[in-house]
């Protein structure tokens, strides 16, 4: 017999929200099973596939990708493994699309350092630089 699960359930047993998981649905990667009064119910395959979006929305895919990957994707022991051949593809696509992110991200760190090495030693402790900086109504943060 199968455990259905309500969505406060699934929500718990996954470490999300509520909402999370309907926003889920909305981006077509769940698809409950609705009540005769309309509430959602879960299988517990649902628990690995909330899992499996986790980790694809941790690695920096968006949803709508995320839905084009799920179906071609299974789950080996915990490692994710594709199954279908134009998901490699897509894949090494993300994977540069996110690589040339990260270079980017790089490159305003390094401006960023610039900056702070060029700031006046009065400026170097962060302490003192909180401190003195405006608070509220412009006093002096305490």
């Amino acid at each position: 017999m199968t455990t259905l699960l309500m969505i406060g359930e699934l929500a718990r047993r996954t470490g999300t929200t509520e909402r999370l998981l309907r926003y889920y649905e909305e981006q077509g990667l769940l698809s409950p099973e609705r009540t005769t009064a309309g509430y959602r119910v879960y299988e517990e395959a649902d628990i690995a596939q909330v899992r499996r979006i986790r980790t694809l929305l941790t690695s920096g895919l968006n949803t709508a990708t995320i839905a084009q990957v799920l179906p071609c994707l299974r789950d080996d022991d915990g490692r994710l493994v594709p199954t279908c051949p134009q998901l490699v593809g897509e894949l090494h696509r993300e994977r540069a699309r996110l690589t040339d992110s990260i270079e980017a991200l790089l490159a305003s760190r390094s401006l960023l350092d610039e900056v702070i090495t060029a700031a006046p030693p009065e400026f170097a402790d962060p302490v003192g630089a909180a401190a003195n900086r405006p608070g509220p109504a412009g006093r002096p943060a305490a």
